[in-house]
């Protein structure tokens, strides 16, 4: 699958996603400033778990994301925590869209959603960043590094967020929560390497750091929105995740894409890093401790073995709201073929993982 095609631009609302338009129209014009109708509505291409739509005027764009229609696992799809740490990070100047109104009133277009601004700029769909000359491959390496490593010194307490999510006990936690989802979404049904993946966390679960800090719990290249021309991060997007957390967890998410091959998400295994003018392994993290003063990432091969899991217990709900039939992206289907794959990677990382 090409996944720079697959997900760039927008597309005719889907059947099953469509709402009243009009009844929207009459909210924003009473909620979003600025906002001067008429308004076209579209789907974007991307996004797996909340469906997103560009609303277009004669004047401005701007953007809606929803919780989806239909059946839903508890906890999942928050809209209300998105509009919550978008706002709260904002407001310190970080790289996020800036955030207009969130409707919890579903008689509007049937379920929650809240609107932001439509940042202009450039998604880069594949973590080898095609197109680029080394240095700006480089550049662009540096700014995702730097702009996690900036959301990462933020005082939770400080900025609003400080209940967000509990402050201690994360990795134990993001275990058992994503070994229960996998476990009950029998729609999805059993894969094996999966279930040994579930043994073997909940085995080796390391201590607690009592780190607490915002985790984005999605940071991928293709999840920030970059200067059109230069390499400078505008916006970091997908928040659905995001909750207090290990900030080394959630780095170690981040580097997932040096272990991935190329076609499974975004992967770098097997490229010619140096040639590419992309930093190895090794540099990205160093720069990352330099910046956030660390000696070290501590639980690093575990954090990669359980982000990995995590990602695919991520593929294995796609899998089974495909079967529910509530899956909000046209191609769904062809990723959730990546599920084994990814599964079989997370086990032969746990194999080879120093503890």
């Amino acid at each position: 699958m090409d996944r720079t095609q697959a997900n760039s631009g927008t597309r005719q609302v889907s059947e099953r996603l469509r709402f009243d338009e009009a009844a929207l129209t009459r909210w924003v014009e009473q909620h979003v400033s600025g906002f001067e109708g008429p308004l076209t509505v579209s789907q974007f291409k991307g996004g797996q778990s909340n469906p997103t739509y560009k609303l277009d005027t004669p004047g401005r764009s701007f953007v809606l994301r929803r919780k989806p229609p239909g059946k839903t696992l508890p906890g999942a799809h928050a809209v209300d925590r998105e509009y919550r740490v978008l706002a709260a990070l904002g407001e310190q100047g970080f790289p996020v869209p800036r955030v207009h109104a969130l409707c919890d009133d579903e008689g509007v277009i049937g379920t929650a959603f809240y609107v932001m601004d439509m940042v202009p700029g450039r998604i880069i769909w594949e973590a080898s960043f095609p197109g680029l000359e080394q240095a700006s491959r480089a550049a662009h390496f540096d700014a995702m590094n730097a702009t996690l490593a900036r959301l990462h010194s933020f005082d939770p307490q400080a900025i609003g967020l400080g209940d967000y999510g509990k402050a201690t006990g994360f990795v134990e936690r993001q275990v058992a929560r994503w070994s229960k989802q996998y476990l009950s979404d029998v729609d999805a049904g059993r894969v094996r390497d999966m279930d040994r993946l579930v043994e073997w966390l909940g085995k080796h679960l390391p201590p607690d750091s009592g780190e607490a800090r915002i985790a984005h719990g999605d940071f991928r290249c293709d999840n920030m929105i970059f200067d059109p021309d230069t390499p400078v991060v505008r916006a970091v997007l997908d928040w659905e995740l995001s909750t207090l957390g290990d900030p080394a967890a959630d780095f170690t998410y981040h580097c997932l894409m040096y272990r991935m091959p190329a076609g499974i998400f975004t992967g770098l295994a097997g490229l010619d890093l140096g040639t590419l003018g992309i930093p190895s392994e090794e540099e990205y993290i160093a720069a990352y401790c330099r910046r956030s003063g660390r000696e070290r990432i501590a639980n690093f091969d575990y954090l990669i073995v359980f982000n990995l899991f995590r990602l695919a217990a991520i593929l294995h709900g796609i899998k089974g709201r495909l079967a529910r039939g509530s899956a909000s992206s046209a191609h769904a289907a062809e990723m959730v073929k990546g599920l084994e794959p990814l599964a079989a990677l997370a086990s032969s990382e746990a194999g080879k993982a120093r503890l």
